[in-house]
């Protein structure tokens, strides 16, 4: 017997047959059909404003949607099946059978449930948006392309896709250099032998870096004040043929600062053969015993 059936015949002034057969599953189909409208409207605003945020299709999220009104539906249709004697025994038999078949599934796929369980941590805490360069454990970086419920896609500087399931990528170290100030600073080391002019070597890295069209000045307003220079060149050290310079340069973004420091690397070479600037490289001398002449 319902728990709606004490009080709601009385109430609707309808016999208890009637309540317990119809009333009583079409109050519960009605109720379950209003939450899961509530929960998918609610969702889909939030999906909407994260699919903004991460640059992705809201589409691809529809799934948490139907998943959600499933489970609701379900829960009613458990109810209904509980609140009917005649239907009481077989809804226990059928959902006992659903569960087992429910543990089987979940065994079997345990790995999909973790990308998509990780898919839904990267959703809500946005490391990494479609068209973010990043790099992921010292190993994969490029372009991120899109993002699934299961897996992401990002392209590396040779076109190719790199595949990585959500479970992976979120639980690697990432770098990601867009997500707050797309701004790189690309470091210009290069070592000259220790009878080259330094101050000159110093002048000519920066003059190359200044002239080249995708530097970018980052200095604040008090830098300028200041009088420190566009680019800083600092020594960094002593090797065993060479001074190691180490200029920063800055650019407007990832992809502009690889294409600038490979520029530099060829213009300041240049500069350094005509002016007279050695880049050195290692000497060996070899010293030979001399043999006896048979």
């Amino acid at each position: 017997m319902s728990i709606f059936s004490v009080d709601l015949p009385a109430l609707l002034g309808v016999s208890p047959w009637l309540t317990t057969y119809v009333v009583v599953p079409l109050v519960v189909v009605l109720l379950a059909t209003i939450v899961s409208k509530i929960f998918r409207v609610l969702m889909h605003r939030y999906f909407e404003r994260s699919s903004q945020l991460l640059k992705v299709d809201p589409t691809r999220y529809r799934f948490f949607k139907n998943a959600v009104s499933f489970i609701i539906f379900l829960v009613a249709i458990t109810f209904i099946f509980y609140s009917i004697p005649e239907l009481h025994t077989l809804g226990v038999s059928l959902f006992a059978g659903a569960g087992i078949l429910a543990i089987i599934i979940g065994f079997a796929s345990q790995a999909a449930f973790a990308n998509i369980i990780s898919g839904i941590f990267i959703v809500t805490s946005k490391p990494f948006r479609v068209g973010d360069y990043i790099k992921v454990s010292d190993e994969f970086f490029g372009t991120v392309e899109d993002i699934t419920l299961r897996h992401t896609v990002i392209r590396n500087n040779e076109n190719r896709r790199i595949i990585i399931p959500n479970s992976v990528i979120n639980n690697q170290t990432i770098i990601n250099s867009n997500i707050v100030d797309e701004k790189v600073c690309s470091l210009i080391e290069i070592g000259i032998s220790y009878d080259s002019n330094l101050d000159q070597a110093i002048k000519i890295i920066q003059e190359e870096v200044v002239k080249h069209p995708l530097a970018l000045d980052n200095r604040t307003d008090q830098d300028k004040a200041e009088n420190v220079p566009q680019v800083v060149v600092r020594v960094m050290g002593f090797g065993e043929s060479s001074v190691n310079l180490r200029g920063y340069a800055w650019a407007s973004s990832s992809f502009d600062a690889f294409v600038m420091r490979t520029d530099l690397h060829r213009s300041i070479k240049l500069r350094f053969d005509r002016e007279g600037i050695e880049i050195p490289f290692p000497y060996r001398t070899i010293v030979m015993k001399d043999q006896k002449v048979k």
